[in-house]
């Protein structure tokens, strides 16, 4: 509900806001350079002096107006004629015209009305209130996209275009907020939807009848300050009834032309001072750099309609349509869904199309919209969950946890988890693990014990489909087809060959990068975007599924570079290993932030054996800050599979290695890679008192036996790799 009351005046209006926050932005920059501009007068400066001073410059002055940035203009008539000019306060001559900036004059106009009247002041009234409804709604995403208000300044993720579009958003959204409330305020008031409120003064019937006192004589103007003023009429000339008329900003009152008297005096009424407050706050009019700052904030919105239409369309070439979905108020059977990179949604759409046929009712939405006080005719509630790195909530499932466990909704609807991911990574199914746990612990009834699909395993999902049928009553055939990331070329330009000598053929393949289209640079498509700790899908001839394997690069390197073990029987690594230069595969990307290097400077212990390298070797060549990184690298032997062998030297040299520590396992005295962490205890002990991070990459007994070994290292200590988990210095990509 949320989402779609942000997209669609966005869409709708997104011409109208546009020009709205242009022309105001240009606005915002009068009112500095007036500031910059009119001369300013001096601390201390009372209105008597300053009409003084103009009165004898202009002997038929009428009236003196200051402006809220200071600057002062005259208007009089000499010998029946008219005129006006900016006043230098210091000494009363006019310095430049008085007349209006017709450029200001226009989009002022343009900005209230688009120069059409009323009818154009109607509809940038709405354009004001979609602003409004656009950022209180992208407020309420943006909370719950970062799982909470808490969390509102956290980094966000995504293609370029979604992260630019958060990043100006959360900004600007103060500035825009006030911008379209104070537009409404001001559209009310002049069509007389306020009611009117101000200072009313009638003229005193009782005055001296005399004429002629010197303005820098009378008390009440030689008690105020210049900085106070906002305007002072003079009396007609030869009419003794008529008296001067004073405007400050406490209020407004009339002075006797023949003695000086305050004959009258009013202050501001408190709407008054709200209005006028509103008035500064809109159009930066007594607050430029407020106003720069707000005009500033307006031009987010026309970088985020461009890319809110991005994410927009690549939300849309990116999720299966669903045909039939109900309104979750009416739906029996409610079915959430989270995903990352949204393949989970088409699972969504095959179960859906299957309990649609069967004559159930269902609603499919993001799990980030769980909301069970909304689901009135609910009979069910299935949520569909894959996991976002080392177990975070993917995108579209952000903050459902958190509402899962404080719901004060007592639970009565039965709900079932089905967890998605694959079974090579550590973090398998970890955040769908903690919604079914959160949800036993909160009371829910189980509709289905809780269940995982490995791999997009089609027969997994049809294998849980049946049971899902067994439970209504039904009979459920899902039969699925997986809907597979848009796949881009990759071209072998060399290879490098290991590990023949010891039965363990191994290749280094580095391919060519493809190139990539703006529109993949705007919304991380294709291999936009991706970094060492990647992994790249690869989609070997014969099979439906694809094979991952961790990257060994960066986009910034220039190639696609992965290590490759040929093993016996294996159908992609079979192909991988039988290429040549010009071959060419067919891959996509899969962000794997959970085994990043990140940007900090705290040092790197890298361990990793085998083809475990790849990634690690990456961190290491991107290493241009110098971050101390000390790598453990375990081999068979080191005349076959000293996998970059050649660079480690040269990385050294560049200060992007620290340290390297090898360990053999077919040599005379053969070393393991945790044998060899065993011998360096005390470094590492002290590298991880320093704060240092430890990322191991390799096959899972590798993996195991550095645990054990670290658990033992650490124990005088009172550390353990859980602990270093806990706090997010314990990483593994293991397989």
């Amino acid at each position: 509900m949320i989402r779609a009351f942000h997209r669609w005046p966005g869409l709708l209006a997104l011409v109208l806001v546009t020009i709205l926050t242009l022309s105001g932005t240009a606005l915002s920059v009068f009112p500095a350079a007036e500031r910059l501009t009119a001369p300013q007068a001096e601390a201390g400066l009372t209105v008597a002096t300053l009409a003084g001073r103009i009165q004898a410059a202009y002997p038929g002055v009428e009236q003196i107006r200051r402006a809220p940035s200071g600057r002062i203009t005259a208007y009089w008539f000499d010998q029946g004629a008219p005129g006006a000019a900016v006043i230098d306060p210091a000494t009363g001559q006019g310095v430049a015209s008085a007349d209006p900036n017709t450029v200001q004059r226009w989009l002022t106009n343009l900005h209230r009305s688009l120069l059409l009247g009323d009818t154009g002041r109607i509809a940038m009234a709405l354009g004001a209130a979609a602003m409004l409804a656009l950022s209180l709604s992208g407020a309420l995403l943006l909370a719950r996209r970062m799982g909470g208000w808490r969390h509102w300044f956290a980094r966000a993720r995504g293609p370029l275009a979604g992260r630019l579009h958060v990043e100006i958003g959360r900004i600007a959204v103060i500035g825009l907020v006030l911008s379209s409330m104070t537009a409404l305020w001001m559209t009310a008031s002049t069509f007389d939807l306020l009611p009117d409120t101000g200072t009313t003064l009638a003229l005193p019937a009782e005055v001296s009848g005399k004429t002629g006192l010197a303005v820098d004589l009378i008390p009440v103007l030689g008690q105020t300050s210049v900085s106070a003023l906002r305007d002072l009429s003079f009396p007609f000339p030869g009419d003794a009834t008529d008296a001067f008329t004073l405007r400050t900003d406490q209020g407004m009152g009339y002075l006797d032309q023949g003695n000086g008297a305050l004959l009258a005096w009013a202050d501001l009424t408190g709407w008054e001072r709200v209005s006028e407050t509103i008035y500064m706050l809109h159009t930066g009019q007594g607050a430029a750099v407020l106003g720069l700052i707000l005009g500033l904030m307006a031009l987010g919105v026309p970088a985020m309609g461009v890319t809110g239409v991005l994410v927009w369309l690549a939300g849309r070439r990116g999720r299966p349509r669903i045909r039939g979905n109900q309104p979750m108020a009416r739906a029996d059977t409610i079915l959430l869904v989270g995903s990352e990179g949204g393949s989970t949604w088409g699972f969504a759409a095959t179960l859906h199309a299957a309990l649609t046929e069967a004559g159930q009712s269902v609603h499919v939405g993001p799990m980030s919209s769980f909301a069970p006080e909304r689901y009135a005719s609910a009979q069910r509630i299935i949520l569909l969950a894959a996991t976002y790195g080392d177990g975070a909530a993917p995108a579209s499932a952000s903050g459902c946890l958190d509402r899962l466990s404080g719901s004060k909704h007592a639970p009565r609807t039965p709900l079932a988890v089905l967890g998605f991911g694959d079974r090579s990574f550590p973090a398998y199914c970890a955040f769908a693990k903690a919604v079914a746990q959160a949800s036993q612990a909160h009371g829910w009834p189980e509709l289905l014990p809780f269940d995982t699909i490995d791999r997009q395993s089609p027969q997994d999902f049809a294998r849980w489909g049946r049971a899902l049928g067994e439970v209504l009553g039904i009979d459920l055939d899902m039969t699925h087809q997986p809907v597979l990331p848009r796949t881009e070329t990759l071209t072998l330009v060399s290879r490098r060959d290991y590990g023949a000598e010891v039965q363990a053929p191994t290749a280094i393949l580095r391919f060519a990068l493809p190139r990539v289209t703006l529109w993949q640079r705007l919304i991380g498509g294709g291999f936009a975007r991706f970094v060492a700790g990647d992994l790249i899908g690869i989609l070997p001839e014969g099979s439906p599924l694809p094979r991952f394997y961790s990257l060994a690069s960066a986009r910034r390197d220039g190639f696609v570079e992965i290590v490759v073990k040929k093993h016996p029987g294996g159908l992609c690594s079979g192909q991988l290993a039988a290429l040549v230069p010009g071959d060419t595969v067919r891959t996509f990307l899969r962000p794997n932030p959970g085994f990043h290097a990140g940007r900090d400077r705290a040092p790197l212990i890298l361990i990793g054996a085998g083809t475990g390298i790849g990634p690690l070797a990456g961190f290491v060549r991107g290493n241009v800050r110098h971050r101390p990184i000390h790598l453990f690298f375990g081999m068979r032997h080191p005349d076959s599979d000293f996998f970059y062998g050649e660079e480690m030297p040269l990385w050294q040299d560049q200060r992007r290695l620290t340290r390297l520590v090898t360990a053999a396992s077919r040599v005379a005295r053969p070393l393991y890679v945790q044998d060899a962490l065993r011998r360096d205890a005390s470094e590492v002990v002290r590298l991880i008192r320093d704060g240092a991070r430890v990322m191991v990459c390799g096959g899972r007994d590798m993996a195991a036996g550095v645990a054990d070994a670290l658990t033992e290292i650490l124990a005088p200590t009172g550390l353990t790799p859980a602990t270093l988990k806990a706090e997010g210095r314990y990483v593994e990509d293991v397989y």
